[in-house]
């Protein structure tokens, strides 16, 4: 059966606590006396600030814009990134001779640097309320006159810094606007060449044109009638003519056909009928003849001369007849036909006009397809052309928009140069402080007395809190047996067990003595070397 854990009295603490008195006092002097001696060997530290205001600009906000809160936060943080580079710093360690006791010890210039960089502070002003666009510098330092000429430097760094900052971003600016307007023009250039040649390519098709076109084509039209009926009109009477010339040249052949009726015919006449008949009795006689005859007879042979001396004369009349006629249409034929010359004469002048009038209505013709092709194309050309103007005129309002801001970054680099925009400039100088701030000594001895009591306390719990679990006392034992307790016997020592009692005591307490004299040197020594306190101190400043 387990017993709950006995509750003690304030006093049974406090006979604890005085118990081991010197086990709690002891560290705690040692502790304090070492801290003590750290603390008021640690070296004063000095600050000096000053403070930096932006300087408005003498020119209208348009024209150099007007820095905000922002902005000055934002550029703050650059410029620190650049005043507290190394490069910007190791001149200054090396010129004022900065935390030399570190260099001496050895460290590498890269944590003095660091050391540097915590030891400066910059923060917007907070504490004087005319200014608004302001803010401190501080640097804290060993020796005040150091101190004050780094802060003052420090801030000629920051207004170097702005000034060169503002100068370069200008500058850069100025070159980064120069490059877009020469390319925005460069481009507007190529898109204003591209209409002008594509107007120039197409300067017959063109949208302005569309209406003289349409009344071109108009007059065309109405030419084109005029010319078609005046085709058709000549086509007409040349058609009118070419019918009079054939009935006329039918007329004149009629007239040469006629010629061989109205010339006599030698079958007609009495000698052609006697040579007929003599014809025939010739032809009779030489077929009796020959029927008693032979045909070489002499008689045979004459009748058949004779009766071809008769056929002679009369195919000589039938053929001086047909010469006759001949003669007569040859002459009929040479004879010029005046009217008939008249008609032809008049159908050839026609021939050519008409000939002249298709001409110029092939031409017409021609020129209305052209105008036709013109006018049809005058949509596509119209809306090739819109988006070219389009084109140029996005192209132009990006290029008005970067002149006016070129303009703009030009009036605001020349206004950096000159000095005439925003600036940062020194309000309140870097003053030489009277006082260390750092270190707070009185706190951070405190903290050495605190540590130590609580060291000695922790010491004295180590000795009592195994002792809370187990029988020490008669109310131990009643609580933790559950039977009452009749009587306690206290400790008996023999004589010489009482005299050892305080000898031993005393001993211990010369030991604890001697202990704590040497820790404080050693402790002291320990806490120099590990810099524990120049930590807090700067933690605290």
């Amino acid at each position: 059966m387990s017993a709950e854990f006995r509750q003690r009295k304030p006093s049974e603490y406090a006979r604890m606590f005085w118990r081991r008195k010197w086990l709690i006092i002891l560290p705690a002097v040692a502790i304090t006396t070492a801290v003590s001696w750290v603390v008021y060997r640690l070296p004063d530290v000095y600050e000096s600030s000053t403070l930096i205001v932006v300087k408005p600009s003498t020119l209208p906000s348009g024209v150099v814009p007007t820095i905000t809160e922002e902005s000055l936060t934002r550029q703050l943080s650059s410029i620190s990134q650049v005043v507290t580079s190394r490069s910007s710093l190791e001149p200054l360690v090396e010129r004022y001779e900065l935390y030399r006791a570190e260099r001496l010890r050895g460290e590498p210039v890269q944590s003095v640097i660091s050391a540097l960089r915590k030891d400066i502070k910059v923060e917007v002003n907070n504490s004087r309320n005319d200014i608004t666009n302001g803010f401190n510098i501080s640097f804290r330092y060993r020796d005040p006159r150091i101190t004050q000429a780094v802060t003052a430097e420090l801030a000629s760094k920051y207004v170097d810094e702005q000034t060169k900052n503002t100068i370069n971003n200008t500058t850069s600016a100025k070159q980064f606007i120069d490059e877009q307007v020469r390319q925005s023009k460069d481009a507007l250039d190529q898109i204003d060449k591209q209409r002008l040649e594509f107007m120039q390519k197409n300067l017959g098709n063109l949208p302005s044109q569309a209406a003289a076109l349409v009344g071109q084509l108009t007059g065309l039209r109405e030419q084109e009638k005029t010319y078609i009926s005046e085709v058709g009109r000549l086509q007409d009477r040349r058609s009118a003519l070419s019918s009079n010339l054939t009935l006329i040249k039918k007329q004149a052949e009629q007239i040469r056909d006629d010629v061989a009726k109205n010339t006599t015919d030698p079958k007609t006449t009495v000698a052609y009928s006697q040579l007929v008949v003599r014809k025939a009795q010739l032809d009779g006689e030489l077929t009796r003849l020959k029927q008693e005859y032979r045909e070489k007879h002499p008689d045979v042979v004459s009748k058949q001369k004779e009766a071809q001396q008769v056929q002679d004369q009369m195919d000589q009349m039938i053929a001086e007849w047909k010469d006759k006629i001949k003669q007569e249409q040859e002459r009929l034929k040479d004879r010029p036909d005046l009217a008939a010359a008249n008609i032809a004469n008049e159908i050839k002048l026609l021939d050519g006009e008409i000939k002249r009038q298709q001409t110029l209505l092939t031409e017409i013709e021609r020129q209305i397809g052209e105008l036709t092709a013109r006018i049809n194309g005058i949509p596509g050309t119209e809306v090739a052309l819109g988006a070219l103007e389009r084109e140029y005129q996005t192209k132009k309002a990006s290029y008005d928009a970067l002149l006016a801001q070129q303009m703009k970054i030009d009036l605001g680099a020349d206004a950096a140069t000159q000095q005439q925009g925003e600036s940062i400039v020194v309000v309140d100088g870097a003053y030489l402080p009277s006082r260390p701030v750092a270190p707070k000594r009185l706190m951070l001895v405190g903290l050495g007395v605190g540590f130590g009591i609580g060291l000695g306390l922790l010491l004295a719990a180590a000795f009592e809190v195994p002792r809370l679990f187990t029988i020490q006392t008669s109310e131990d034992a009643r609580h933790y047996t559950g039977l009452p307790v009749l009587v306690s016997i206290p400790r008996l020592l023999t004589a010489p067990e009482a005299r050892a009692v305080p000898r031993r005591r005393r001993l211990l307490l010369a030991a604890g003595l001697a202990a704590t004299v040497i820790s404080i040197p050693l402790l002291a020594l320990a806490l120099k070397s590990i810099r524990v306190f120049e930590f807090l101190s700067s933690m605290g400043a």
